[in-house]
């Protein structure tokens, strides 16, 4: 699929120059090349498909090796050789290399297409239409590219992100029972050997020194209460229940609601039937405290609660009338309700999930309280780098391009025409063009802002929209202006489409359409009145109407259908992210779940195993009994060892270590049971490199090579291990479908966990380089690594 990918296009590209070589250019009419440029034509298509074929893993080199032929083919064959390769190339320079290349390869582009211009067209006033279109066409791409790149990168940050919520999913359990093995270890190992040692001491010496009895009774209560207090706060800690509640919150949220209007206040609620995760948590504690708020400033007063979804968003409102028999203005509570501890306690709440929210006076009185909580189930956290309004903004290079376009092109028909418009020279004209120019880079310089502030650049168009007719009635350009306004029309076009894809509240944005509508037809009609082309005064106003208005409907259809196919874009890219969203809340909140349900149970093991014994020791001991105190001693260290050992605790208490993980000395295994599966794969290297391995580098290259085998390749694989001084090389190859996508992402967190370095080749090699130098083990919460590319 990658191969196919990766030929298709400049295959189909070098089969069309081809055929316009022959018969194409013979059936046309065109001049056909001589023997020689012939030659040199086709090896211009020969190695611009082969640089084409590279353009994803060398983008740079296939760059210069099209700008290469483009040169050869236009000097051999000027009408003939397209020279498409070279926008293609450029494209895969801005998807997959970072800005400054990307401007440097389009400098370098622009400037082979200006010089080829100068050859065919030579020092005249064409040449500036020509160098104008060549530069645009490269500067979209380029900005085409940019914008697939940010796009990607958001994707890969994504994955990535799942990857390392899945592996903490993967280890919930096992960190638990870890961190029991080790509490439990510290605050009862010592403590009950000690009692053991003391009553049998007590016991063997009781007829020669009888204090010692005494002081053993004494020492078990003491030390065997300091751990039962230990392992009673242990427990605690297991069993908190300050925790999200995996339960769809509706009826919770309606039961409170229910409870204040007891209270003797009438309420309303309008609330989704499956409200659940943090985000509905926060919206039961912001409900309850806007609503407690509201019954002891306003008592009496109705109040509304509406939770309403949105594009991946919950709306809360919380309103409440003024106090019964209290001016609007007059409400007693109001002044002093924001400087108390609820606002902000509300604002907190929301701010911990990744929301907002304000709470102010409402305009007819009472208090309004708002807020914007994401819609994610499960526990919900800030994410690496750029949110979600970053990912659909961040793009750099295409905003600056959409702007040179939108102010060239009509430029450009100026250039063109300016003898024709002027009835002058072009030189003559020069002062005209450059208010022309002015004019149709201030029309298109709020587009700049159109993803960061949508709205305001989308009025700022407008409104610098009829700085035309102002320009023509107050320097005098000359007449036939309005056709190069019209052609600046592709502004509206793309403000109208920048609010429907970036402005907040997408069913609202619809006026959009129909005041870009009304605004460019009489931006136009103003324009064209005031140059002169709507000629005869006295029916200058008919004249005006009847071109309003069917120019009114034609454009409002025209942005209506741009609206309609932003608001698609904007769904589906919310939609993808959304998922992304979900994905990893899932896996978080499945993690949670599994450490949650693993406290639970070890607490309850923890309870019944070593608590009890333990709290009976205590017991005994006041009643002064040593022979039972020396039996309950042991039988709860028994009871603690064989709950560590349940837990992967080492005989000698060393530390926790549960069941043996698998290492490179398994990889021999893990290759013949994929073997059976009728896979043929090869290992080498083992066992010279796995020895004296550290355990974090063994266990990592055992999942890299378990990550890389188990992608879903089905055909041959070679897995290699070197080992040279501090370093592990693992190497597999033949695995195309473990270079990209989830595997890719998991590959990058497994090494991530450890020093090292991973390259993926897009031939479907994995190549990873880890030290095998000793190091801290890593925090459990270092799951999301930067990349190693």
């Amino acid at each position: 699929m990658e191969t196919t990918r990766n030929w298709l296009l400049p295959a189909l590209l070098a089969a069309a120059q081809i055929a316009w070589l022959w018969p194409g250019a013979g059936l046309a009419g065109a001049e056909v090349p001589g023997a020689a440029a012939l030659v040199a034509v086709l090896g211009a298509v020969v190695a611009e498909t082969a640089a084409l074929g590279r353009r994803r893993q060398a983008p740079v080199r296939a760059l210069a090796w099209s700008l290469g032929t483009l040169l050869l083919g236009q000097v051999a064959w000027q009408d003939g050789y397209s020279g498409a390769g070279a926008p293609i190339a450029l494209y895969s320079v801005a998807v997959r290399c970072p800005v400054p290349v990307t401007v440097r390869a389009l400098a370098a582009a622009v400037g082979v297409e200006w010089f080829l211009s100068i050859v065919h067209v030579g020092v005249r006033p064409a040449l500036a239409s020509e160098w104008v279109l060549g530069a645009l066409l490269y500067a979209v791409c380029a900005g085409l590219g940019e914008a697939r790149r940010q796009w990607l990168k958001g994707r890969s940050l994504a994955a990535r992100r799942l990857a390392g919520a899945e592996e903490i999913r993967r280890r919930a359990g096992d960190t638990e029972r870890r961190r029991l093995a080790r509490e439990l270890h510290d605050v009862s190992a010592h403590h009950l050997t000690s009692v053991v040692i003391t009553a049998d001491a007590a016991r063997r010496l009781g007829g020669s020194r009888p204090e010692l009895t005494a002081e053993a009774l004494s020492f078990a209560e003491r030390t065997g209460t300091e751990t039962l207090t230990a392992l009673q706060r242990l427990v605690g800690l297991l069993r908190a229940v300050d925790r999200s509640d995996p339960r769809p919150m509706t009826a919770r949220i309606e039961e409170l609601i229910a409870g204040f209007g007891r209270l003797g206040r009438p309420i309303d609620a309008v609330l989704p039937a499956d409200l659940a995760g943090p985000a509905a948590e926060a919206v039961h504690g912001i409900v309850r405290e806007a609503l407690t708020n509201a019954l002891r400033y306003a008592p009496g007063s109705a109040a509304h609660v509406s939770v309403l979804r949105g594009e991946g968003v919950l709306e809360l409102g919380v309103d409440n009338a003024p106090p019964r028999g209290a001016a609007p203005d007059g409400v007693g509570g109001v002044d002093g309700l924001g400087s108390g501890r609820g606002v902000a306690g509300m604002k907190e709440r929301a701010a911990a999930v990744g929301g907002e929210l304000s709470a102010g006076p409402a305009p007819g009185g009472g208090w309004r309280v708002r807020a914007t909580l994401p819609d994610v189930t499960g526990p919900w956290g800030p994410p690496e780098g750029a949110g979600r309004r970053d990912v659909l903004r961040e793009q750099r290079l295409v905003d600056p391009a959409l702007v040179c376009t939108a102010t060239l092109l009509p430029l450009l028909l100026a250039l063109v025409t300016a003898e024709e418009w002027t009835g002058a020279s072009l030189w003559t004209a020069v002062p005209g063009l450059l208010v022309v120019a002015v004019l149709l880079a201030a029309h298109a310089a709020p587009l700049l802002w159109r993803r960061r502030a949508p709205w305001p650049a989308f009025l700022g168009v407008l409104a610098t929209s009829w700085l035309w007719p102002a320009a023509v009635v107050g320097v005098g350009l000359p007449s036939r202006v309005s056709e190069f306004f019209a052609g600046g029309a592709l502004v509206e076009l793309l403000a109208v489409y920048a609010v429907a894809v970036y402005g907040r509240g997408a069913a609202r944005t619809w006026p959009a359409w129909c005041a870009a509508a009304v605004s460019l037809s009489g931006t136009l009609v103003a324009t064209a009145g005031a140059d002169g082309e709507l000629s005869g005064e006295d029916l200058m106003g008919p004249a005006a109407v009847v071109m309003f208005v069917p120019l009114a409907v034609v454009l409002a259809v025209v942005f209506a259908g741009l609206w309609g196919a932003g608001l698609a874009v904007r769904r589906r890219r919310l939609r993808i992210l959304a998922q992304d969203d979900f994905a990893l809340a899932g896996a978080l909140w499945h993690a949670e779940r599994a450490a949650d349900a693993e406290r639970h149970r070890l607490a309850a093991k923890l309870r019944d195993a070593v608590l009890h014994p333990t709290a009976a020791l205590v017991e005994r001991a006041r009643q002064g009994r040593l022979e039972e105190v020396a039996a309950g001693a042991r039988s709860a260290l028994a009871a603690m060892r064989e709950l560590l050992h349940s837990l992967g605790e080492s005989e000698d208490g060393a530390g926790p270590g549960l069941a043996p993980a698998p290492t490179a000395a398994d990889l021999d295994t893990l290759c013949r049971t994929v073997r059976a599966a009728g896979r043929d794969v090869t290992l080498r290297g083992l066992p010279e490199a796995a020895r004296n391995l550290p355990p974090a580098v063994t266990l990592s290259a055992y999942r890299i090579v378990e990550a890389a085998l188990g992608a879903g390749d089905q055909g041959p694989a070679r897995v290699t291990l070197r080992r040279r001084r501090d370093t592990l090389r693992v190497t597999v190859t033949g695995v195309p479908l473990a270079v990209n996508g989830p595997v890719a992402e998991r590959l990058k967190v497994q090494v991530g966990t450890r020093p090292g370095r991973i390259t993926l080749e897009q031939a479907g090699t994995v190549r990873v380089l880890l030290s095998t130098r000793p190091s801290p083990p890593e925090s459990v919460q270092e799951v999301f690594p930067s990349p190693h590319a």
